[in-house]
């Protein structure tokens, strides 16, 4: 529950300009308790109360949830983790780094993810699977059916969600960086859609075979954009102020599926209150690792203290006719090395 409504409070801070106590107050709340303010709020999240769309918020909250967790795995060896302290990650958000790209996109797949999925599961009354396509068979005799991920309304409610409070500053270099951001989050969703069937026939045969899109796991959709995020793009305004353009001439234009961004990252070494970044003090570092996990890396040359605990765990199981397992408890020693 606790990381479910920090990353509510993510949400709104991700997709409305707006600022001050009124927003710091109501950051923590479930979606149903933001909504008895609704006569206070503008723009989609103000729609979306209004209308009774409560049950679309939580499923938008779901997917911030999501995303956050799938951050924390992708980025947990690295100097900085996706933390999910908001000291912290407002700091983040409010910068235009290589991180700050891999959040918004992170983000707005795991909204699209969310609401898709509700969708195909029938918890939303605004949408269903996707409809059957038109009936037409090739060579290996399949036709459309089933029950398809709708992805196409999921990614529609994503981008209402969090590009609509953009969309009159598009003119913004950092509009336009969010703005791309987000939208490759929901392509990593969208543009790897598989598909899958289900063999129809007597006697196990495969006479005919029923075929429908589902989506890829968010496991994949995850790695998809940490690939992206390794490859990142520096961008600067272009003289129209309509667009960006890469910062060195030689370096190719980013594609839709590619992330952006405009400023460099701090070291994330030392806990800094300016720049969000908490420092590795403290943090477990892999001592035989040559990779972003190793001391060496991840301590940044302070060096590591090293302990030895020892775990209690069930060992020598043995099973007893009938039907019982009994197990002795050992002691295993383990080695922990933290960054000082």
């Amino acid at each position: 529950m606790e990381m479910r409504l920090i990353f509510m409070a993510i949400c709104l801070l991700l997709v409305t300009p707006i600022t001050g106590s009124f927003w710091s107050s109501q950051m923590s709340m479930e979606p149903t308790l933001v909504c008895k303010k609704a006569r206070r709020l503008k723009g989609r999240l103000g729609d979306m109360c209004r209308s009774k769309e409560t049950t679309l918020l939580k499923e938008i909250a779901r997917g911030i949830e999501i995303g956050s967790r799938e951050c924390q795995y992708q980025f947990k060896n690295r100097r900085w983790n996706c933390t999910s302290l908001r000291r912290s990650l407002r700091k983040i958000l409010l910068r235009d780094t290589r991180e700050t790209s891999f959040v918004n996109a992170i983000t707005a797949a795991g909204v699209t993810y969310a609401v898709t999925k509700a969708c195909t599961m029938g918890d939303l009354v605004e949408c269903s699977c996707e409809k059957i396509r038109a009936s037409g068979r090739n060579e290996d005799e399949w036709e459309w059916g089933g029950c398809g991920d709708n992805v196409n309304f999921g990614s529609r409610k994503s981008r209402e969600w969090m590009d609509a409070p953009y969309r009159r500053r598009v003119s913004d270099a950092k509009t336009l960086v969010k703005l791309h951001n987000n939208n490759a989050g929901r392509l990593a969703v969208r543009k790897f859609m598989r598909t899958e069937c289900k063999c129809h026939g007597l006697s196990g045969s495969c006479t005919l075979r029923t075929c429908w899109r589902k989506m890829p796991t968010f496991r994949e959709v995850g790695d998809r954009l940490k690939e992206s995020f390794d490859g990142a793009a520096k961008v600067i305004p272009s003289n129209d102020g309509h667009r960006f353009v890469t910062e060195l001439a030689s370096t190719k234009p980013p594609g839709r599926f590619d992330l952006v961004y405009s400023e460099e990252s701090p070291d994330f070494c030392k806990a800094n209150r300016k720049t969000g970044s908490l420092g590795t003090e403290g943090r477990h570092c892999n001592s035989s690792s040559p990779g972003i996990e190793g001391c060496e890396l991840l301590c940044c040359g302070r060096g590591y203290d090293t302990r030895v605990v020892k775990d209690k765990l069930n060992c020598q199981c043995r099973f007893r006719w009938c039907c019982q397992v009994t197990c002795n408890t050992c002691l295993v020693a383990r080695t922990i090395n933290a960054c000082r």
